[in-house]
């Protein structure tokens, strides 16, 4: 039986072909669209992105589509489709802006008028940066546009949703990958079935694939902690940015953008600083509630003077004591799940390994499992090293431990965890979050999705166990990322009344990081790392391209690798790395060998894309090289 694919039609034509490419033309069986299944504006999204990332329109449309609609148009559905029910409700009134608010809104708009169309929000945490979207969206809505409102993941579609819903009712329409793909299929369709938008005119709410919706009419795009990892495409392709995105889509509407966070990524900034953006700053936290303090734990002098208990130093967890004794709440945070990193023989000192990846397996103990963030597998804890027989011992820790040596120190408390683990169900953060929220939980644990954008009223205290692995990083965006995870994480305390404090545990307590922490000052964090940035030739001086190439044969991905690399250094020079091996360098079971090409600002990247492609086709025309794949990345995160 010959196989079905599902295809768009992109334009018709009557230009003559190659007898070649006539052999490859496959027959239309069936229409099953009566109207385009794409809009103009998306599809000119999806060639830009095809053309950008250096990847086939079909991954972009596996991408853009549902799967439910994919099955689709290749098997009508025989059943009826999942009903998603409206987000119903009394609509509030939007909450009044403070003098300070208004103002930034005044100036936001001022740079629209002016033309300028992307604007960069920079407002400290708990600005009351989501009530200044609320009050734009609004004039979007009586305008007779639509609005797509980006956040970086699901986490903060929780909290926001139900925070929207008050003011927008059933004109809020939310998207995300925990939707069913039935309920997918049905949100897509009945955005691209809108006929009338000035009387249906609405805001879609999701992460970064809500990009390939179908919104018509759009007036404005809000990307949210535009800062944040979480926009960037990893696998598969397209391995896109959605701010990027954003930007482009918006401009096929003649859309404005406006891009929002506490702790701006240093491109944008750059761009920003530069006058391409225009930028407004909000400097004050509102309702006058002042940003926390921060103090620092030296872990060193903590354990040379044994005043530890466990992963809390003694100072820690007297400071937690009084926040429960005064009913105030904690978050610890963590940015490590499991129980421990790994587990390690005392005589041999091996840690049981992933069969598939070049890394210890993480401990997860309530499981009584070994298991490998990078692939998955996952193996019964042995009783005894595998080598030698030895005793084993768990080194470091993670969120499951932390949640184990609170509940011991403090055996009165309720204490909850937040990280991927924990997560897995489809109402799980909706859970956590809401039990937090009303006080049934009075601590907090969690990974970096705690410091998602939440609100919690009553959070006195956030403490951060280990802050060293975040500016301990083998990557240039390191410091710049330690400091948004750190001052965003802080941003959890004293959102509302009592002002909040934040103790951050570390053996680096002079680190440059952390003073620009300890003073909330984002612009010295930026003027010191866009100096390093500019000195290496790194973003955004520089544009960087990564290529990874994977084979199960490591003596060959070493082989082409070193033949790519000799073939671009003859086109590029010295913009081309020598062959990186990575710090993980085999992942499920293929071994990896990386690249690295930079181009500067001001040159003709497509030009050099066009010659990377050229120079990709030739080393890999030789058949023995055909097994090795290759992925390129363009702006890698």
């Amino acid at each position: 039986m010959a196989k079905k694919m599902r295809g768009i039609v992109l334009r018709e034509h009557t230009e003559p072909v190659s007898p070649e490419f006539a052999a490859k033309i496959k027959p239309i069986i069936a229409v099953s669209d009566t109207a385009p299944a794409v809009s103009p504006e998306q599809m000119a999204l999806w060639q830009w992105m095809s053309s950008y990332y250096m990847c086939s329109l079909g991954e972009v449309m596996a991408a853009a589509l549902p799967s439910g609609l994919d099955q689709r148009l290749l098997n009508p559905p025989k059943r009826r489709r999942a009903h998603i029910a409206p987000y119903t409700g009394p609509v509030e009134p939007m909450h009044p802006l403070s003098p300070a608010q208004a103002k930034s809104i005044d100036e936001i708009e001022g740079f629209w008028h002016s033309g300028k169309d992307i604007v960069l929000l920079h407002g400290v945490t708990s600005s009351g940066k989501t009530d200044m979207y609320i009050h734009l969206i609004q004039a979007q809505l009586n305008a007779g546009k639509n609005v797509l409102y980006l956040v970086p993941e699901i986490a903060l579609t929780t909290q926001l949703t139900t925070r929207l819903q008050h003011i927008f009712g059933d004109r809020l329409l939310v998207y995300h990958s925990r939707l069913t793909d039935a309920e997918r299929e049905e949100r897509y369709q009945q955005i691209s079935n809108i006929q009338s938008p000035v009387s249906n005119n609405f805001v879609v709410l999701g992460p970064r694939s809500a990009i390939f919706l179908p919104i018509p009419n759009i007036g404005l795009v809000i990307v949210d902690e535009e800062h944040d990892p979480s926009y960037k495409q990893a696998e598969p392709a397209p391995r896109y940015h959605a701010r990027a995105a954003a930007i482009i889509l918006a401009k096929k509407h003649h859309a404005h953008v406006l891009l929002g966070t506490a702790t701006p990524s240093l491109e944008s900034y750059f761009l920003a600083q530069k006058g391409v953006y225009g930028l407004v700053s909000l400097t004050e936290r509102f309702g006058g509630v002042e940003l926390p303090d921060i103090q620092f734990i030296d872990l060193r002098r903590q354990y040379e003077r044994k005043e530890m208990c466990g992963h809390f130093s003694d100072p820690l967890v007297e400071r937690i004591r009084q926040c429960l004794a005064d009913h105030k709440q904690v978050i610890l945070f963590q940015n490590r799940r499991g129980y421990a990193p790994q587990i390690q023989c005392v005589q041999c000192g091996q840690p049981p390994r992933c069969v598939q990846c070049d890394v210890p397996m993480t401990l997860h103990l309530r499981a009584h499992e070994l298991r490998c963030h990078y692939c998955g597998y996952h193996t019964p804890v042995p009783p005894v090293c595998p080598q030698c027989g030895g005793e084993m011992k768990s080194i470091g820790f993670g969120t499951e431990r932390i949640e184990d040596e609170i509940q011991t120190l403090f055996p009165e408390a309720r204490v909850m965890r937040m990280d991927l683990d924990t997560t897995r169900n489809k109402s799980a953060y909706q859970d956590i979050i809401n039990a937090f929220a009303n006080h049934e939980c009075d601590i907090l644990v969690g990974t970096q999705m705690v410091t998602k954008g939440l609100h919690f009223d009553d959070v006195r205290l956030v403490a951060v166990l280990n802050a060293d692995p975040l500016f301990n990083q083998p990557d240039f965006r390191a410091y710049e990322r330690a400091y948004q995870m750190l001052e965003q994480v802080a941003g959890r305390a004293g959102r509302k009344g009592t002002k909040g404090e934040v103790w951050i545990q570390t053996f680096d307590p002079k680190n440059v990081v952390l003073d620009f922490v300890k003073q909330h000052d984002y612009v010295a964090l930026y003027n010191h790392q866009i100096a390093e940035r500019k000195l290496f030739n790194y973003p955004p001086f520089y544009r960087v391209i990564r290529l990874q190439l994977r084979d199960h044969n490591s003596a060959r991905v070493q082989r082409v690798t070193s033949e790519l690399q000799a073939c671009l250094a003859h086109i590029f020079g010295h913009r081309v790395s020598g062959v990186i091996i990575p710090s993980v360098e085999r992942v499920q079971a293929y071994t990896i060998r990386e690249l690295t090409l930079r181009i500067e600002q001001g040159a003709n990247i497509n030009e050099a894309k066009r010659k990377l492609q050229q120079a990709i086709d030739q080393v890999f025309s030789i058949s023995s090289n055909k097994n090795t794949k290759i992925i390129a990345d363009i702006d890698p995160q």
